[in-house]
């Protein structure tokens, strides 16, 4: 079973959801090694200096920036943690649209989220009010070191979260030059169009995802699996036993106080920024601070 990438929170409002975030496509292509042809050993790739022709070694490899042409700037470790966002295992949900205004040219990863151990019925509200109201959430979420842009989106059972492309990583289709204009412009007449039409629904089908298959893998793979038994050099491969990380559990959480309250204050930032604040009041009336860290906790 596949390991979750970070466990944490899914928030929408002063609801907060404890997920997994769960890898949502598998990897299937296969992978080469390059052989020296005379011994059958493998190739390695080697750090060498561009002037002196030397290895270098990976204590001595940093991280720059080439600014010009030949001109680089070098950042320290430090410099690109400064830049890192502080959340990293939480997916904040900022704001709720409808889900056919997104192009599709701004999705491109799907994950899976799955609600930890008591944490069903603020899963399924989500889920549910999502199909219901035809909406997608809009969030960011940390992996590794990146912050993504992502959207929450019901599908069946689980709620997805798709990574998507930042405005400034698309390419304005105006910078290239496409046929515009009536289609008289290009000769197309009123019956070629009824033709196509008549074709597109003569090919009209179902989508079964599983009708359409990677023929070259298949095909790749027979040939590797002939040159195996012909070698004689069949190796079992051995499996690593791998265990899912339990999630924590959750508190009974009062969902309609929560709701009335988002809906109140009209709020979309996270609980935990309102904890923060919370915090702050209390240093400045430390006689109350026991009793709004009561009240407060869930």
């Amino acid at each position: 079973m596949a390991r979750p990438i970070w466990s944490g929170t899914l928030s929408f409002g002063l609801l907060n959801v404890p997920v997994a975030l769960m890898p949502g496509q598998r990897a299937v292509d296969l992978h080469f090694r390059m052989l020296d042809s005379r011994n059958k050993s493998p190739v390695r790739y080697e750090r060498i200096n561009a002037e002196t022709g030397e290895e270098v070694p990976w204590k001595d490899v940093v991280k720059a920036f080439e600014y010009k042409k030949g001109s680089y700037v070098v950042l320290k470790p430090e410099d690109i943690a400064s830049a890192a966002p502080e959340s990293h295992e939480s997916v904040e949900v900022e704001a709720f649209v409808d889900a056919t205004a997104i192009g599709p040219e701004y999705f491109e990863k799907p994950y899976i989220l799955v609600p930890g151990k008591k944490a069903e019925k603020g899963y399924v509200l989500l889920r549910e009010i999502l199909k219901r109201t035809g909406k997608i959430g809009i969030a960011k979420v940390v992996i590794r070191t990146r912050q993504y842009l992502c959207a929450v989106q019901p599908k069946d059972d689980a709620l997805l979260l798709l990574l998507m492309r930042y405005p400034q990583e698309l390419v304005d289709i105006d910078e290239y030059r496409l046929p515009a204009g009536q289609l008289s412009k290009f000769r197309i007449s009123a019956k070629e169009m009824d033709m196509a039409e008549t074709l597109i629904e003569s090919m009209s089908a179902e989508w079964n995802a599983d009708d359409y298959k990677d023929e070259f893998r298949s095909k790749l793979q027979k040939v590797i699996e002939k040159r195996l038994k012909a070698k004689g050099a069949v190796t079992p491969a051995v499996e690593e036993e791998s265990t899912a990380d339990e999630n924590a559990a959750t508190n009974v959480v009062d969902f309609m106080a929560l709701l009335q309250q988002s809906l109140k204050s009209k709020r979309r930032t996270p609980a935990k920024k309102a904890a923060t604040r919370q915090r702050a009041r209390n240093k400045r009336a430390p006689g109350k601070k026991a009793a709004r860290k009561r009240s407060t906790s869930r």
